[in-house]
């Protein structure tokens, strides 16, 4: 009977000593689930996702407990994405297309598993297709791109499927242009050193490498064939019309266009109560990052929910539903 008695009172043992270990290393309890150092994927220096993510990266930093925020500058969307896939980076900034792509191995990411690593914590702004040209490139419609040097964004970027979505519905073939693969700086120089006639650029308006390209050179901001932003907008849920107004560049006209919305993702195994808090600092912090970056003002709790196309992260969804927001 004492031998049985031992057996069980070892097998309680056995199990509190189990359990124990999980609350406190990390199976239980959030705050040991979660890493004290993340990484924050970007895009390039060039770029508008590079200070954004800094100034939300310092705010997260000082505003929440036991957290440090690192930014590291990449090729933006489709490498932010394959970064927290590979565990290289725990929150990104990329665009509603490209992550739903990912998340459904369609488009650029055909051929390829889904990618269900990450979640969404909330979209930030609009991010709009440019096509800039040079002014004296004789590029007045998107026809006259044919037998032009075209920068198309980086392979795999979003700023690529947004080029060859809208050069397809105008009815122009890869081959009949130059296509170059080069991101916003690249391009902004290829622009100035005339190896480049036009380039595409998808971000937030206005955007460092155009805004640096027009104080120094004569450029032009193509507005797209209405029949083409028609087609676009049917064809593909995420895009809606958008207007560059001409005091944006300082260029002669507005010009149509189409835009994304920027999103934060996160980490899908980050804790409910870590991304709560991260959306948290953000959202009743906004003025902080208002104060970084022109984009930082167009942040707002009501449009955080807006263009989603991935699954909110249930800490996110918590507090927005806290805020009287629809996440169903």
């Amino acid at each position: 009977m004492n031998k049985m008695n031992k057996k069980v009172i070892a097998v309680i043992t056995a199990i509190m000593l189990l359990a124990t270990c999980l609350t406190g290393c990390g199976g239980g309890g959030d705050k040991a689930a979660d890493p004290a150092r993340i990484s924050f994927a970007s895009g390039g220096t060039s770029g508008t996702y590079y200070p954004i993510a800094g100034a939300i990266s310092t705010l997260w930093t000082d505003k929440v407990e036991g957290l440090t925020v690192d930014v590291q500058s990449t090729g933006a969307s489709a490498e932010n994405l394959n970064l927290i896939n590979k565990g290289e980076a725990e929150v990104a900034l990329v665009q509603n297309d490209v992550m739903y792509y990912a998340y459904t191995a369609t488009e650029s990411f055909a051929g390829v598993d889904k990618n269900e690593s990450f979640l969404t914590l909330g979209t930030v702004y609009p991010e709009v297709v440019q096509l800039v040209v040079a002014g004296d490139a004789g590029i007045e419609t998107l026809a006259d791109l044919k037998g032009k040097a075209v920068s198309i964004g980086d392979v795999g970027s979003g700023v690529e499927s947004n080029a060859k979505q809208i050069l397809a519905a105008a009815g122009i073939g890869l081959d009949e242009i130059t296509v170059r693969n080069l991101g916003f700086g690249e391009s902004a120089n290829g622009i100035k050193d005339k190896t480049l006639d036009a380039a595409f650029v998808t971000a937030g308006t206005p955007t460092t490498a155009v805004t640096e390209l027009a104080a120094t050179n004569d450029i032009k901001v193509l507005s797209l064939d209405q029949a083409v932003i028609d087609q676009l907008c049917a064809d593909y849920g995420y895009y809606t019309e958008f207007v560059i107004p001409a005091d944006v560049y300082g260029t002669d006209a507005d010009a149509k266009t189409v835009a994304v919305k920027a999103t934060i993702v996160v980490k899908a195994d980050l804790s409910e109560g870590l991304v709560y808090n991260m959306t948290k600092a953000l959202f009743e912090n906004l003025d902080v990052v208002a104060e970084s970056h022109a984009k930082g003002k167009e942040l707002s709790l009501k449009g955080a929910v807006d263009g989603v196309s991935v699954p909110l992260h249930p800490g996110a969804a918590k507090y927005y539903a806290e805020q009287g927001l629809d996440v169903e």
